[in-house]
């Protein structure tokens, strides 16, 4: 299976998903899906408890369900059930919620905004901005978050060139980066956010993301000059990057007497407003 971990939006709830390249489809968490129509708190107890109504009904559709790994609250991958876009039409006819026919809606639109996408890649952007402005980022922090994509994925495509495999490669390295430049892993880095299942760089300041760029960027320029061949190389070069990033960190806070590094995310500065709002409680004077 080729699988590309993504996170949808339905009013304002996020579903973990993966689309599977080779039967081209989308799979989606079911305990997030649950949580969505339901708002129960609990929704993972809903879901074994639902699974106990359908056998007792006859049903063989738990029977079916899967499992793949997808990000979980601490920031690792973990097993989770799943269910494609026809066997989520079969559950959601047994989970009471004025938000089934929307949903279902909501799910044909995401299965055909993909295939549209595998037409016209750009369109992948396109509905990116869409979904950030509609969360309420600001245009200029969107504007910096889309070249970070851009930027990643130049880094992540040098990584495949040099053998590296995504998942325990991938995750090492980029460690390294964030620690290099940030002093931080990324579970501290989250930590220190106050972030769980979700996404780092969408809670990072403007600068914070501007130096994370910076630090994927000389990585990847410096693998193509010296040319990597083992994972410990891999590993230096990584430090390397992120090291060029720390440089323009110190000498920014130098200059401005305070800390790039924050516990800002963006539920408290990023939405509706072009610049962070910084606690100047904590700033220097």
């Amino acid at each position: 299976m080729t699988d590309k971990n993504a996170v949808k939006l339905f009013e304002e709830k996020q579903v973990r998903t993966v689309w599977d390249g080779e039967q081209e489809k989308w799979y989606f968490s079911i305990i997030d899906v649950i949580a969505a129509l339901t708002g129960n708190e609990r929704p993972r107890k809903y879901w074994n408890d639902l699974k106990a109504k359908l056998l007792r009904e006859g049903s063989q559709l738990s029977e079916k369900i899967g499992q793949l790994k997808l990000p979980a609250e601490d920031g690792k991958l973990r097993l989770t059930d799943v269910a494609d876009t026809e066997q989520l039409f079969r559950l959601i006819q047994s989970i009471p919620s004025p938000k089934a026919e929307p949903f279902k809606i909501w799910l044909a639109q995401v299965a055909s905004e993909r295939l549209d996408e595998m037409q016209d890649p750009e369109l992948t952007i396109d509905r990116a901005l869409e979904q950030y402005l509609r969360l309420g980022y600001s245009e200029n922090w969107i504007n910096q978050r889309l070249k970070s994509i851009e930027i990643r994925k130049e880094l992540t495509d040098e990584w495949k060139r040099r053998g590296m495999k995504e998942g325990m490669h991938f995750a090492t390295l980029t460690d390294i980066i964030t620690k290099a430049w940030s002093g931080n892993t990324t579970k501290e880095y989250k930590v220190l956010k106050g972030l769980k299942k979700e996404s780092l760089r969408d809670n990072m300041t403007n600068t914070e993301l501007i130096l994370n760029m910076l630090a994927e960027a000389s990585t990847k320029d410096i693998s193509q000059a010296t040319d990597p061949e083992t994972f410990d190389d891999n590993k230096e070069v990584a430090r390397q990057g992120g090291n060029v990033a720390k440089v323009a960190r110190l000498e920014l806070e130098a200059r401005t007497g305070r800390k790039v590094v924050s516990a800002l995310n963006a539920k408290k500065a990023l939405r509706s407003s072009e610049t962070p709002k910084v606690d100047r409680r904590k700033r220097k004077p």
